[in-house]
């Protein structure tokens, strides 16, 4: 007797359904939706042939061809993404593949901008504390058996004690080369130091990109990024960024808030035009100003955007670096980055160097190896930690937005509480930002 065939199953029987984490959007003069699926990272167009054939996916064979396109762009799954994402946030406390360090030479500053969030002062890091970062960074590869160092160079201002920097740098990256790994580095400045013989050392120094932040044009950004004691920089910074050789990629951010949000695309395109006059590679980026309780004590904090310039802003910024879902925020969510203040003192997240009262431990004492028995403070790493996936936040836990916000900035939920993305209700905006980068590049 012939054997009887195995009866065919419908694609909701073989576990096929519909993303948990998919946002859609009409594209505008057609017939077609834009579907953003937040935890593949993919947008794309669909007809209304598809968008039928997704709103009956369980009743379709499983074999039906459709099943495969949809699947490839993360639309349908078979699988639990939020069990997933969990998963993910679990494994990155641990995962070892790099070690990232952030580093303060100096906490001091020649500027005094108002909704700065550290409160600046001390001299520069001293060669003691500087042996116990090369010390901390042998302890930090030997335990994790990482091959990668990453260094961001941060202040303060960084560029106040260039001498630390290039001192650190030649130690770090023989470190690294000697155990036949590879190291990487980065640098926040204000820019105002910036000149051809402090460049060319960072160039020695493997710094492979910088950010600047330029608020405005002239008058604007003098008004709120301006030397500490008063006085302009804006001409300054233009001048380095316009005839200094450059040979890494030059973030530009603005900080956007109430008083220089109708410069944004004028702004962006003076960038452009310096870029190109330059020779350099400047990318313009807006980020929305949040208020912060160091600048809020000091009566100085600038107009916050209200909800609906901040959602515009951000949904520029997000859509500009769309990316897969990930199960964790920032390097605060892994035991292998740590930032360093100019003392030593470690700190989960950079916007605490300048409060050692939260530091979880020093460079001289803490080992990764032995964690939580080498910190002065477990608690202060451990708080850090347990903000990544699984988030204890029922509203999050059943956000769509999860596997892009992820909770949202660690520190900040700590500290000020949890802080939606500002476009949450503005879904549609986000997805056609999206749509409208279809086709580029990366």
């Amino acid at each position: 007797m012939n054997p009887v065939d195995a009866k065919a199953r419908t694609a909701g029987e073989a576990g096929w359904h519909a993303s948990r984490y998919n946002l859609m959007a009409k594209v505008p003069e057609t017939k077609n939706v834009a579907i953003a699926n937040l935890f593949k990272g993919n947008c794309a167009e669909y007809t209304p042939i598809e968008m039928y054939l997704l709103s009956v996916l369980e009743e379709l064979d499983e074999h039906h061809p459709i099943i495969e396109r949809f699947a490839k762009r993360g639309v349908i799954v078979n699988f639990d993404e939020r069990a997933a994402l969990e998963t993910m946030g679990r494994a990155a406390c641990a995962k070892s593949g790099q070690v990232g360090l952030t580093i303060c030479p100096t906490m001091g500053c020649n500027f005094d901008c108002p909704y700065c969030f550290e409160e600046h002062g001390r001299g520069k890091m001293s060669q003691e504390v500087q042996d116990d970062v090369v010390t901390l960074t042998t302890r930090m590869m030997d335990a994790s058996n990482a091959q990668h160092l990453h260094v961001t160079w941060f202040g303060g201002e960084p560029l106040l004690a260039t001498d630390v920097i290039e001192s650190l740098s030649e130690r770090l990256i023989a470190l690294v080369e000697d155990r036949g790994g590879t190291y990487t580095s980065d640098i926040i400045t204000n820019g105002y130091l910036l000149t051809q013989d402090v460049t060319d050392m960072l160039g020695r120094c493997k710094v492979e990109s910088c950010q600047i932040t330029i608020d405005g044009l002239g008058a604007t950004h003098d008004a709120t990024r301006h030397l500490a004691g008063g006085g302009p920089t804006f001409e300054r910074i233009t001048a380095n960024l316009r005839n200094v050789r450059i040979p890494f990629r030059v973030s530009i951010r603005h900080n956007v808030h109430e008083t220089n949000f109708s410069e944004i695309d004028e702004l962006k395109a003076y960038v452009e035009r310096l870029s190109e006059e330059s020779g350099n590679r400047l990318l313009y980026y807006a980020a929305p100003v949040s208020g912060n309780e160091v600048a809020d004590r000091r009566g100085k904090q600038v107009g916050l955007l209200c909800n609906s310039d901040a959602s515009e802003v951000s949904i520029r910024q997000e859509a500009g670096r769309f990316r897969a879902g990930r199960g964790h925020f920032c390097g605060a969510h892994t035991i292998w980055h740590v930032g360093i203040d100019d003392r030593g003192n470690l700190q989960k997240c950079w916007e605490a160097v300048a409060e050692p009262e939260i530091s979880f431990g020093t460079a001289h004492d803490w080992n990764p190896a032995d964690p939580f028995a080498t910190a002065s403070n477990p608690d202060n790493l451990t708080m850090y930690l347990n903000t990544a996936c699984p988030i204890p936040d029922d509203e999050c836990h059943e956000c769509v937005w999860l596997p892009l916000c992820v909770g949202g900035c660690p520190h900040t939920r700590l500290f000020s509480g949890r802080e939606c993305i500002a476009f949450k209700d503005n879904p549609e905006a986000y997805v056609l930002a999206l749509h409208a980068r279809i086709g580029e590049k990366g």
